[in-house]
């Protein structure tokens, strides 16, 4: 026995530091183009030296920073003002790279490799506006209350956002939450006034846009580089080595370039930063159709990752579900307590509930949004397993009981069966709510079609946009279909 135990031990150790060996670098991103584009110029750096786990557009600072955190990540492109004043709370900026790696290390956590650009926060309006109000800096705001103010909820909400601009500035404006793609947009419609930008935005040129002058110093330096866990240069040697020698690579005039060539000229991120790795070099690449990206070489993937979030999470939830309601089915008390819970579950917005779950869990990814699928689906299945097993009729239940049959005999017998076709149509509307809620599953970095809506909205890219939601839509058409032809069999039956 000892040697097929000692062969047993052996062979497992080896699997073991076999799949240590070939754990890949986890590179994420948040969700704009410019961290899209930064996030492929560092795979595509590392991929000779390591293997490498792409995961972008995760979401806001919070989200990204938590999925670095809890080891999701290994690092990801940040910028200094952020880390400063949204991560470390500083209230002044920390004077060197130095003091921050002193702040950061407990949380083992550093900053490295500055990548030559800052991309600072400002806010612009169209020029014609500003000349015909007299508006060139942030202080002239104040004289004009009335202006519509359009700024993304991140800027809104952080430390170094809206609240202390305005404070600063004394602002009186009320800004309405906007999605940073579609802004631009926006200003130049006339739907509103004022946007917030980063200053390495593509469009603001583009579009003629006045920038404001930030005379009072409020916003500090956006200095982009590489914010990492500290065991990244141990575990990648070769790649990390790789890293560094972006140092200072990329100055301001350079990155909106990279950031034009994304959303004036249409081209694919992983091209942009292939063309810049290789010194520039253009390739005039064509901007991709609207049938070329709905039936991209990412379809299949994406169509699988969509598939699996739907299939488990509605699974779960009849494995749970059904057991549940049919113990609370026959009391009225537990019964409403039960399908209240559900109902309450159905009224948090997804994106609060994944941000829950992220912090429940400690991490990003399948898991958080499966579980939060895989609530959404709980109340059409519980309540219409409820409501089959009530329209039972009562004379069958007591004509089981005259057989002999014990609880769970008519149970599985008499009642299930007959509550079948209602149980099941709860499954139908649970399988059609996982199908469109399952696209949110991309803004934590779990792919599925919402990775192409995503990615749509960061570029303000309308067929993009449509080339997610389509297959999301076909994918609910054919559940439909397959549902309707169950339905007609059991009838049958």
């Amino acid at each position: 026995m000892t040697g097929p135990r000692a062969l047993l031990a052996l062979l497992l150790f080896l699997l073991g530091f076999a799949a240590s060996a070939q754990e890949p670098l986890r590179i994420g991103s948040k969700r704009f183009t410019e961290a899209y584009i930064l996030a492929e110029v560092l795979a595509q750096t590392a991929r000779p030296h390591a293997s490498v786990e792409l995961k972008p557009g995760l979401g806001n600072t919070a989200i990204v920073y938590a999925a670095l955190r809890a080891g999701s990540i290994d690092l990801y492109p940040e910028y200094v003002g952020t880390i400063d004043q949204e991560i470390l709370k500083n209230a002044q900026p920390s004077a060197s790279l130095a003091a921050m790696n002193a702040q950061l290390k407990p949380l083992g956590l550093g900053v490295a490799v500055p990548l030559g650009f800052n991309n600072g926060y400002a806010l612009a309006m169209k020029a014609e506006t500003a000349r015909r109000l007299g508006i060139a800096t942030l202080s002239d705001l104040s004289r004009h209350p009335s202006l519509r103010l359009g700024l993304s909820n991140e800027f809104i909400g952080r430390a170094d956002g809206w609240r202390g601009l305005a404070q600063r500035y004394g602002l009186a404006q009320q800004p309405s939450g906007l999605d940073h793609g579609l802004a631009y947009d926006a200003v130049t419609a006339g739907q509103i006034d004022v946007i917030d930008i980063y200053t390495t935005d593509a469009k603001i040129t583009h579009l003629g846009l006045t920038v404001l002058a930030d005379d009072a110093g409020y916003f500090p330096r956006y200095d982009a580089l590489l914010l990492y866990r500290l065991d990244v240069p141990q575990r990648f040697p070769a790649a990390w080595a790789a890293l560094q020698r972006l140092a200072g690579g990329i100055n301001e005039k350079t990155m909106i370039a990279l950031n034009a060539k994304a959303e004036l000229q249409g081209q694919g991120f992983e091209a942009i930063a292939r063309q810049h790795l290789a010194g520039g070099a253009s390739d005039a690449v064509k901007a991709a159709g609207f049938w070329a990206k709905l039936f991209g070489p990412d379809l299949a993937r994406l169509t699988g990752q969509h598939l699996a979030l739907v299939l488990a999470s509605v699974a779960l939830a009849v494995l749970i579900g059904v057991p549940l309601a049919i113990a609370v089915a026959p009391h009225a008390g537990p019964r409403a307590l039960v399908l209240g819970a559900s109902g309450l579950l159905q009224t948090i917005p997804s994106l609060a509930l994944l941000a829950v779950l992220i912090s429940w869990v400690d991490r990003i990814g399948a898991l958080p949004a499966l579980l939060a699928l895989t609530l959404y689906a709980l109340l059409p299945i519980m309540r219409n397993t409820c409501v089959g097993l009530a329209e039972v009729p009562q004379g069958l239940r007591l004509a089981g009981t005259a057989l002999g049959f014990t609880t769970l005999q008519r149970l599985r017998l008499i009642e299930l069966p007959l509550a079948l076709p209602t149980l099941v149509a709860g499954v139908r509307t649970a399988t059609s709510i996982a199908v469109g809620t399952a696209t949110i599953a991309a803004f934590i970095g779990a792919g599925g079609y919402g990775e192409r809506i995503v990615t749509g909205l960061a570029l303000n890219d309308k067929d993009l946009l449509l080339a997610g939601a389509l297959p999301s839509a076909a994918l609910a058409l054919l559940f439909e279909a397959l549902f309707g032809l169950a339905a007609r069999r059991m009838r049958r039956s």
